[in-house]
C-alpha cells in the first residue's frame, strides 16, 4: 500500500487519494447494464437462462429452487455453521426488533388529531451476492428486518454454483427468515428479473440488498425509470476507513484492512493515521498477512486501489473521514468513543482494538448492508423501516376545523390556490350557519378581491 502524506499533496491530489476504483469503470458497466436490461425486459426467463449460462457458467433449467431442495440443503448442511446461522439471526432479530417504528398519533389541535401508521411493503426482492463468494449473513441482514416488517411477499435471488444449485447456506438463512421463494439468478440479471418481473421471478415493489458495480448500476437504472421499484440504498463495493493513533496494532490493522480488500477487486481500504511509525508497520503487515490469504489475488487487486494517509492529528484524521463518507469506519483509538461525536458520515461504526468490522459483517446484531461510495452523507444502511411504508392520517372534528381552517384559508389565499380555499370556506360556511347551506366567503382573482355566495 501506497503511505501518502496528506498535508503534502495539492487539493487535486487529496480528491485523487480517495477516489473509489469503480469511478473509472462508469461509462463501460452503464452501457453494458442497459443492454442487460432491455434483454431481461424483453425476453424474461429466457434471458435469464442465456446471461446465467454465459455470465455464470452455469445451466439452470428451473430458475426457482423447489421447496424439497431448500429442506434437503438445509438438512444436509454442516450443524456447526446451522447453529452459527441461528445464533447471528437471534442478535440481529434483536437489534433490529429495538429500533422499530412505532404507530403514533398527535392531537394538534382541539379536535384534530394527526397520525402516522406503518405497513409492510407488500412485495420485496432481496439479492444475496455469491459470485466469488456465497454470502448467507445477506440473507439474514435483509430477510430478518423483512419478516419483522411483516412483508407478505419476499423474494430472493441468488447467483447460481456451477452445478446449478443455490449455495446450501444461502438456503439455511434464508429459512431462517422464513423465505419461500428463492431464484438461482444473480448480477445485474437478477435485479431486472425483481423490476420488470418474468414467468418466473415476481415484479417486486422494492430491491434490497448489496453487489458488484454491475447489480448497483442495475438497481440505480431500474428505480430512475418510470414505474420502476424502489431501491434500498446504493450498496456496492466494499469499504473501509481505519482511523488509527500510535497505540494502534499494527497486526489488527492489517487484518481489519485486508478483510474488506478480500471482497472483490473494487474494493478499497484506506488507514488514516498522524503515526509514521504505524503507518510503515501496518505496510508491513499487510504484505505479510495477504501472501497467507486464499484469495490474495483478489485482495491485491483491492490494494492497488487502496491507500496509507499520514495526516498532521486525529482531527484531521477525521475531517477526511466525513468527506470520504465511509462503508465502514474503524477508529482503532486509545478512547474511540471520545472521538465519535466527530463523525459525521459512516454506514457503520467500530469502536477500539477488540471490536473488528467482522463483527458487524455477521453476527454483532447491526446490518452489514451500508452505504458505499460517498452515499453515508445522505443515507444509513437497511432497517425494518426500509421494508416499511409510512402513511400519515388525519381527522378533524367540525370544532376541529373551525380551529384550524381559517389556517389553511389564509395559507391558500397567499398561494392564489383558490379551490383549496374553498375546500375549507365551503364547510365552514355550513358548519358556521349550523347546518343551512349559504354564506358569504372572501376570495382573490387576478383583478382583485370578490365575494362569492356559496350554494
Amino acid at each position: 500500500m501506497n503511505v501518502l502524506t496528506w498535508s503534502e499533496l495539492s487539493a487535486q491530489e487529496q480528491q485523487d487519494a480517495l477516489r473509489r476504483a469503480t469511478a473509472a469503470a462508469g461509462p463501460k458497466v452503464t452501457s453494458g447494464v442497459i443492454d442487460i436490461l432491455a434483454q431481461v425486459r424483453t425476453h424474461g426467463d429466457e434471458a435469464l437462462r442465456e446471461l446465467t449460462a454465459r455470465l455464470d457458467s452455469a445451466d439452470v433449467d428451473a430458475l426457482e429452487v423447489p421447496a424439497a431442495d431448500r429442506q434437503a440443503a438445509v438438512a444436509a448442511l454442516d450443524p456447526q455453521l446451522r447453529a452459527a446461522i441461528i445464533e447471528a439471526a437471534g442478535r440481529i432479530r434483536a437489534f433490529h426488533e429495538a429500533g422499530m417504528q412505532q404507530d403514533y398519533a398527535v392531537q394538534t389541535a382541539p379536535g384534530v388529531v394527526c397520525e402516522r401508521v406503518v405497513r409492510p411493503i407488500r412485495r420485496v426482492g432481496l439479492y444475496v451476492p455469491a459470485g466469488s463468494a456465497p454470502l448467507p449473513s445477506t440473507a439474514l441482514m435483509l430477510g430478518i428486518p423483512a419478516q419483522l416488517a411483516g412483508c407478505p411477499e419476499v423474494v430472493l435471488c441468488t447467483p447460481p454454483r456451477p452445478d446449478g444449485s443455490a449455495d446450501p447456506a444461502v438456503l439455511a438463512a434464508a429459512a431462517e427468515c422464513g423465505i419461500e421463494r428463492v431464484f438461482v439468478v444473480g448480477g445485474a440479471q437478477a435485479v431486472a428479473a425483481m423490476a420488470y418481473g418474468t414467468d418466473s421471478v415476481p415484479r417486486c415493489d422494492k430491491i434490497f440488498g448489496p453487489g458488484n458495480a454491475w447489480v448497483t448500476e442495475a438497481k440505480r437504472q431500474v428505480s430512475t425509470a418510470e414505474g420502476g421499484p424502489g431501491i434500498d440504498l446504493p450498496a456496492g463495493p466494499s469499504e473501509v476507513v481505519v482511523v488509527a493513533d500510535a497505540g494502534a496494532d499494527a497486526e489488527f490493522v492489517a487484518a481489519d484492512l485486508l478483510s474488506q480488500a478480500e471482497h472483490g477487486p473494487d474494493s478499497q481500504v484506506l488507514l488514516l493515521t498522524e503515526s509514521q511509525e504505524l503507518a510503515e508497520a501496518v505496510a508491513e503487515q499487510v504484505e505479510e498477512q495477504v501472501a497467507s490469504l486464499p484469495r490474495a489475488d483478489i485482495a491485491r487487486k483491492a490494494l492497488a486501489a487502496s491507500r496509507i494517509i499520514l495526516t498532521p492529528d486525529l482531527a484531521t484524521a477525521l475531517e477526511v473521514v466525513n468527506d470520504y463518507a465511509p462503508e465502514h469506519l474503524i477508529l482503532a483509538l486509545r478512547e474511540p468513543r471520545d472521538w465519535l461525536g466527530r463523525v459525521e458520515r459512516a454506514g457503520s461504526v467500530f469502536l477500539g482494538d477488540t471490536t473488528p468490522e467482522t463483527l458487524g459483517d455477521y453476527c454483532s446484531g447491526t446490518n452489514h448492508v451500508l452505504p458505499t461510495a460517498g452515499a453515508a452523507r445522505f443515507t444509513g444502511g437497511v432497517n425494518v423501516g426500509s421494508f416499511q411504508i409510512a402513511m400519515t392520517v388525519q381527522q378533524a372534528s367540525p370544532a376541529g376545523l373551525q380551529e384550524v381552517g381559517p389556517c389553511a384559508v389564509t395559507l391558500a389565499e397567499a398561494e392564489s390556490l383558490h379551490a383549496h380555499q374553498r375546500a375549507v370556506t365551503r364547510r365552514l360556511a355550513r358548519i358556521g350557519a349550523g347546518g343551512a347551506s349559504t354564506g358569504t366567503i372572501t376570495t382573490g382573482t387576478s383583478s382583485g378581491t370578490t365575494t362569492d355566495v356559496v350554494r
